[in-house]
């Protein structure tokens, strides 16, 4: 019944251009689907106690490699996102096994990431001849095509970013079916008699990393070439690593639907925002997510999402013993 629910949901939402529904509509859809696919490639390991606040540098990286090839080689987004997607991978490859292996784990890890974040900000700005610096830089006009993912109007694009997101919940689903997930799931729970179990927790770690890295980045190219510009500020750094994990949190980071819940919510919010109060409070957002964040952790651990359909389950629950 639940399968039957989430395929006419699916379907309802690919019907909607449909009935021909404003741009301005069709640019917030967009918007939120781009973000929950992000969010939810963060869940693959955050759902198993890996928290990574520097998921920002691999948005960068996708992004960076995949606009530079474009601007200065005219290769496909298509290529560059899969060489983005390599090196990020690539790059959490290394800085996983190190901490993976010498036990770099928890909060500090974390503060880790958060540096990486940053880090990888620093390094854009200063090649500022190749990068554009703190200004970043406009992708170049092209034909509209497919391979350059390039329309000529918002319905295809509205397409391309719901076919990303489906895609990354199906490989949520091949995660949660695999081998790897009962390891990882008893590594979040105890470390130490997963460990003594045979568990090879390095591994299992470092490959939930590099494959949430990796579909991080794909993530950065697909909004990149949606807003047609590349910024440090905007796709690196500890601003969007912060809100790629508070928009997985807010929703529920251990259930498929949560990430995507998270992410309509904000995006929603900060449009309203926005377009009601203009530059009036800029930065009030920030504030707001610092204080939801702190409030979720204390009383709603699971999200939003996950904590309603647990009370739905207890309740169900209750009346079938009645």
């Amino acid at each position: 019944m639940k399968r039957l629910s989430f395929l006419f949901v699916i379907g309802l939402i690919a019907l909607f251009p449909v009935v021909h529904p404003s741009p301005y509509t069709l640019h917030i859809a967009t918007l939120i689907f781009i973000w929950a696919f992000i969010a939810t490639a963060w869940s693959y390991m955050g759902r198993f106690e890996l928290i990574s606040l520097g998921h920002g540098a691999f948005l960068g990286i996708g992004a960076y490699t995949a606009g530079l090839l474009f601007n200065n080689a005219g290769v496909s987004p298509w290529v560059g996102m899969i060489l983005g997607a390599l090196i990020a991978a690539g790059l959490a490859g290394i800085i996983g096994f190190a901490c993976f292996r010498f036990g770099v784990i928890g909060d500090y890890f974390a503060l880790l990431t958060l540096a990486l974040g940053e880090i990888t900000t620093l390094v854009l700005v200063a090649f500022r001849e190749h990068t554009g610096g703190s200004l970043g830089f406009t992708l170049n006009k092209v034909e509209p095509s497919l391979w350059a993912l390039k329309f000529t109007n918002k319905v295809s694009f509205y397409y391309v970013s719901l076919a990303f997101l489906l895609a990354a919940w199906f490989l949520w689903i091949v995660i949660d079916r695999s081998k790897m997930q009962k390891g990882l799931r008893a590594i979040g729970e105890d470390e130490i008699a997963a460990s003594t179990l045979g568990v090879r927790i390095v591994r299992y770690k470092l490959y939930i990393y590099m494959i949430s890295a990796s579909v991080t980045s794909m993530g950065g190219v697909l909004y990149a070439w949606y807003i047609s510009y590349i910024n440090p500020h905007t796709l690196s750094g500890v601003g969007p690593s912060l809100d790629i994990a508070f928009k997985s949190i807010l929703g529920g980071m251990f259930n498929l639907l949560g990430p995507a819940i998270g992410s309509a919510l904000i995006v929603i919010l900060e449009e309203y925002v926005r377009v009601v109060y203009g530059a009036k409070f800029v930065g009030i957002s920030q504030i707001a997510y610092g204080m939801v964040l702190v409030l979720l952790i204390m009383f709603l651990p699971r999200g939003i999402y996950g904590s309603l359909s647990a009370l739905f389950k207890k309740m169900s629950g209750l009346s079938d013993r009645k």
